[in-house]
């Protein structure tokens, strides 16, 4: 077994992210690596850091709003520090986890693009890209997607929209004021981030070299989570209910799967952005692998992000 190092994980407060956290802190000595949290500042993430450590982990928090660029480049400033000085052992994973579906597509981040698609994806490519120099071989990194980026019965059933694709430059862009989009716009806005994630670890892989594996999580429909927050007080209630159903995917349940995306050597030889559900590897339909897709959100992700640099 690979020697654990440091993981790093967006989102570790709540949910899919904190049981992650803990179920990484859980394991075993010489099982159990260093974890960099990466979360908004304040009592949530001290508490899952605190709970870390009890556990037995080496935990360091690192305050950061993933709605900012700037203060995306500057945790991943403070993670190479850490990893420089030898305050933590070599980075081995990255888990990139954080994830909203704001209510309003007319909302939008610091840097003036659209939240949802901000958030889920823009971030973590700033993060991962300023971070591709600090990962020790071999290394992985883990990215949370979701099956929300087609349609199948039960999605059309409950009305949870697919993914509308356009250029990304557009996509980040956020709605034009006046009528409010409304929640279908909403879902739409997250599968199109969910989308992105597939494309960018597609081309990720081909860029990163061979010492760097990536894959793409889905934890399986998780109802009732903060994801939803912004949804109506009724879709959540039936949420919260359905929630309740043996068998439906949990934070408790779904996030030590993904704590062994990052660690366990049964997941080692994952590449090329390999789709697993929960424990079973899933080939993605023909949408989501596109080259010239692929290769146009790297370009406009550069783009984006130099936009963003500038701005400040």
């Amino acid at each position: 077994m690979t020697e654990p190092g440091t993981v790093l994980i967006t989102g570790p407060t709540r949910n899919l992210g904190r049981h992650a956290v803990l179920a990484m802190a859980g394991r075993h000595e010489g099982q159990r690596p260093d974890l960099l949290l990466v979360g908004r500042a304040g009592r949530d993430l001290t508490a899952v850091a605190e709970e870390a450590r009890a556990l037995g982990a080496r935990v360091h928090e690192i305050g950061c709003d993933l709605a900012s660029l700037a203060d995306v480049r500057a945790a991943a400033a403070t993670a190479r520090g850490l990893l420089a000085d030898g305050v933590v052992r070599p980075l081995r994973a990255l888990v990139a986890n954080a994830g909203v579906m704001s209510a309003d597509t007319r909302q939008s981040s610091s840097d003036g693009y659209e939240l949802t698609f901000a958030v889920n994806y823009l971030a973590h490519a700033q993060l991962i890209g300023d971070l591709l120099g600090s990962f020790t071989a071999p290394a992985r990194v883990v990215l949370v997607g979701s099956n929300t980026y087609h349609a199948n019965f039960w999605r059309k059933l409950l009305h949870v929209p697919e993914a509308e694709w356009a250029d990304p430059v557009l996509l980040a862009r956020p709605a034009a004021g006046g009528q409010e989009p409304g929640m279908a716009a909403s879902g739409v806005a997250y599968s199109n981030a969910k989308l992105a994630i597939l494309y960018y670890a597609h081309e990720l892989q081909r860029r990163a070299g061979a010492g760097i594996s990536v894959s793409v999580f889905e934890p399986g429909w998780m109802p009732g989570t903060a994801l939803g927050r912004g949804a109506p007080a009724a879709l959540q209630a039936i949420s919260r209910a359905v929630g309740r159903i043996p068998g439906v995917s949990t934070p408790r349940r779904s996030g030590p799967l993904l704590a062994a995306m990052a660690l366990d050597d049964k997941w080692a030889n994952l590449r090329g952005g390999a789709f697993v559900v929960k424990t079973k590897p899933v080939e993605v339909r023909p949408v989501a692998h596109d080259r010239d897709r692929e290769r146009r959100l790297w370009e406009a992700t550069i783009e984006l992000l130099e936009r963003a640099g500038a701005s400040r």
